[in-house]
């Protein structure tokens, strides 16, 4: 098989595999899209609970009122059917990989999915009430808090995305182990960087109070320390190189090279 065939091949698969994704999305959607009132209450709720009494939120927008919950629709798809999408990633990728990146690849991938979740759960149930109530409570008298559901959606969205890469963190130290980026000892030694630079961080992606800059800046070292440990556990010892070809791949790339030889001539 000449290499343009190959390329054309390796397209076509992907095209279908993206069809195959996007057509999970589109199912996903569409029970979504049914109860779109019903997903934003209850994404809005960490912040109706916080208002005083009588206080609502508003929509200065005419077309508002439907895009955002739609929005919030989509998001909810995107989340229920991420399973699926990884798979068809994992499907399309994995005929090209080695047997060991194999067994890395794919608990890794999924562990960074439940991650991200779970940091979207913090957010949600911990952090956002907590910015909320210190929020309505340093509004001054007399000054009705009523919030845009636009700016709201946009405001949930940023601090998800901000909690999902945080707790990402064990991930990323676990590869850059395995690929003999960085040693455990390293790691260890730069500790007192990485608090300063959880704060730093937290100070840039929250909004501008203290709350919020600690519910993020905490859990980002806890996880970096949890990051340490789990790399202790299955990382590579310092010093060696992060893969060692095996007897079974280099016997599946030579079989691979003669197949190759034997369609060429």
């Amino acid at each position: 098989m000449s290499t343009d065939e190959t390329f054309i091949s390796h397209l076509v698969e992907l095209r279908a595999r993206l069809i195959r994704a996007c057509s999970g999305l589109l199912l996903g959607f569409l029970p979504c899209a049914y109860y779109a009132r019903e997903l934003y209450s209850l994404l809005a709720q960490p912040l109706l609970e916080k208002l005083p009494q009588g206080g609502q939120m508003i929509a200065t927008e005419v077309v508002t009122p439907f895009f955002v919950p739609m929005k919030v629709a989509m998001m909810a798809a995107f989340i229920i059917t991420l399973p699926y999408t990884l798979y068809q990633i994992w499907a399309f990728v994995a005929p090209g990989l080695y047997s060991h990146e194999k067994r890395l690849v794919l608990p890794l991938v999924f562990a960074s999915s439940f991650l991200f979740v779970c940091g979207m759960a913090f957010a949600y149930f911990a952090a956002l009430p907590l910015v909320f109530e210190f929020i309505t409570h340093f509004a001054p008298q007399g000054v009705a808090v009523m919030t845009d559901i636009g700016r709201y959606l946009d405001f949930v969205l940023t601090m998800f995305i901000a909690f999902g890469i945080t707790f990402e963190v064990p991930i990323f130290v676990v590869i850059l182990v395995r690929a003999g980026v960085v040693s455990i000892e390293k790691l260890k030694a730069v500790r007192s960087y990485v608090l300063v630079g959880a704060f730093v961080v937290g100070a840039i992606f929250t909004p501008p109070d203290v709350v919020s800059q600690f519910m993020l800046a905490v859990p980002l070292y806890l996880l970096y320390e949890l990051g340490i440990v789990v790399a202790g556990l299955v990382g590579k010892p310092a010093g060696l190189p992060a893969y060692q070809t095996t007897g079974e791949d280099m016997k599946h790339e030579t079989e691979k090279a003669e197949s190759g030889k034997k369609e060429n001539s």
